[in-house]
């Protein structure tokens, strides 16, 4: 595409978004002085928001809604409480569901120039323990439902409360507001986010990112360009906030002034009555949330939909076409790693051409396949995905990094591209085994079951073997009023796929272990 009509094309495609409408003078001369004051951070872009739609709704969740004239307000004043109760060094902890008091805790945080780490809600309390110490957590925003958590997690720093439905033994934000004096200044040095990785084997380690606009810029146009949210627009995100999915999505919607629709907790029923009752144009969720909502009996089929952006875990080709058979052509899907932010995105013409796709790169970022040498593959090979451009990923908090290859990032991830140039997953390298000399992919077998009318859910992984080194198993719940045997899905396989490729094990289970992000927790399964 020649250069003048791509940017035309971008010029159109953000136009088109209401992210450019006309701002009042004065207040288009302050804009840019929040990003002088604290840097490519939250707390910046809330600010700019509340400049440019003062009186628009911001939040909305069980407790009502605020403005971002309201939600400017209330950071302002709780940064200014929580100044005096942090030390320069110390980083700021978020252990919160998704509601206005995450949002108000991580924008006054990221005012004060001390780093956020954004905490998985379903950490165990040593798991907590290990992560609050390593990330020198001083003072740790949580709700009140976790109090047992952080009591048993040998956490000794400071607490505050964010959501809380009693009278509790730990100060609240709304206390320390409405106590609060004024704001606090510029920053001596600008904040991080720190986003923890899956750890679906381990211990989540903390993802660093430099961050600057000529990293911002370009994933902001993709995104633009590929995905039709409006300024303005509500946008319903299902997904943890403290996740790398949920998180860029918050942001998303907060530079751009859309009305943010969250709830604490994850209901199918819920979220569609949710998109019905305030119109809302764009719903994030993960795979299994979509499959979800399409299992909820005569659910509606909400016209308002413009765009439903999916990620953080594979998704079946079966599931997408089954969605926008019922929702209309609206899906897309997004791949990409906390290291490294979206790297690609598959639009509803990508996943009707092929189903299953991640899609095309994003603007400026490059995506290679590449070999066990470091050689680029064609069309059609698998090997490891790396990606350059982007977010640049500065390291685990912890110390290390990922590997690379000539100035690309190893993402874990084995893929392939079709003719096309669109992107498939084919499953993460460290799950590909080797069975009687026979390299197997579990997700080929997994999408394969996956799109069985017997099959609800299904995980498929590898177990040692004494006489083949390894074998396949599959673990299967079934779909309701279904009684198909271990018998019949194995001849389903044989008669699709190579005779090595069929489960030597299946176990039927009531329900697959997941992460509060929808990814298996394969070490979870049962493989006896």
């Amino acid at each position: 595409m020649p250069l003048l009509h791509r940017m035309r094309t971008i010029s159109r495609a953000v136009w088109d978004t209401g992210a450019l409408r006309p701002v009042r003078p004065d207040r288009a001369v302050r804009m840019p002085l929040q990003y002088l004051r604290y840097g490519p951070v939250p707390a910046t872009v809330g600010a700019m928001a509340a400049l440019r739609f003062p009186d628009r709704t911001a939040v909305i969740d069980e407790r009502g809604t605020l403005t971002y004239g309201e939600l400017e307000r209330r950071a302002s004043a709780l940064a200014a409480a929580l100044r005096d109760r942090i030390g320069g060094e110390d980083r700021i902890g978020v252990l919160c569901r998704n509601h206005g008091g995450f949002v108000e805790a991580v924008l006054a945080a990221s005012r004060l120039g001390n780093d956020v780490v954004l905490l998985n809600t379903d950490f165990s309390a040593p798991q907590l323990g290990e992560v609050a110490e390593r990330e020198g957590i001083g003072l740790l925003v949580h709700d009140q439902e976790f109090d047992r958590v952080v009591d048993d997690s040998a956490y000794t720093g400071d607490r505050v409360h964010a959501w809380h439905d009693t009278a509790g033994a730990h100060e609240t934000i709304d206390g320390l507001r409405a106590a609060a004096g004024p704001g606090p200044g510029r920053p001596e040095r600008t904040s991080r986010v720190v986003i923890m990785t899956s750890g679906t084997t381990g211990t989540p380690k903390g993802a660093r990112h430099d961050i600057g606009l000529g990293a911002l810029l370009p994933a902001a146009l993709s995104h633009l360009m590929r995905v039709p949210v409006r300024s303005g627009a509500p946008l319903v995100i299902a997904p943890p906030l403290f996740h790398v999915l949920g998180f860029a999505y918050l942001s998303v919607g907060l530079g751009m002034g859309t009305p943010l629709v969250l709830s604490r907790h994850f209901d199918p029923k819920a979220v569609l009555a949710a998109i019905e009752e305030h119109r809302a144009e764009t719903l994030v969720a993960v795979p299994v949330m979509l499959q979800r909502i399409l299992d909820v009996p005569d659910g509606p089929r909400p016209a308002s939909l413009r765009a439903v952006v999916c990620g953080g875990s594979a998704l079946h080709p079966h599931l997408s076409e089954a969605f926008m058979d019922a929702f209309g052509d609206v899906l897309v899907n997004v791949y990409g790693a906390t290291e490294t932010g979206w790297a690609t995105i598959a639009t509803p013409e990508d996943l009707r051409a092929a189903p299953g796709t991640a899609g095309r790169p994003s603007f400026r970022l490059t995506v290679k396949i590449l070999d066990e040498d470091g050689r680029e593959l064609p069309a059609g090979l698998v090997g490891e995905i790396h990606t350059g451009g982007g977010l640049r990923f500065a390291g685990y908090t912890g110390g290390g990094g990922k590997e690379g290859h000539d100035g690309l990032l190893a993402t874990g991830d084995l893929g392939h591209f079709d003719e096309a140039g669109r992107l498939f997953i084919d499953g993460r390298a460290d799950d590909m085994i080797v069975s009687g000399g026979e390299n197997v992919f579990p997700a080929e077998v997994e999408n394969l079951l996956g799109a069985h009318p017997d099959v609800a859910e299904v995980s498929v992984t590898g177990v040692d073997d004494e006489s083949f080194g390894q074998r396949l198993a599959a673990f299967v719940v079934r779909a309701p009023g279904s009684d198909v045997t271990e018998d019949g899905l194995k001849a389903h396989v044989k008669e699709h796929l190579a005779r090595f490729k069929v489960p030597r094990d299946v176990h039927f289970v009531d329900e697959l272990p997941r992460t509060s992000t929808g990814k298996v927790r394969s070490k979870a399964l049962d493989t006896r």
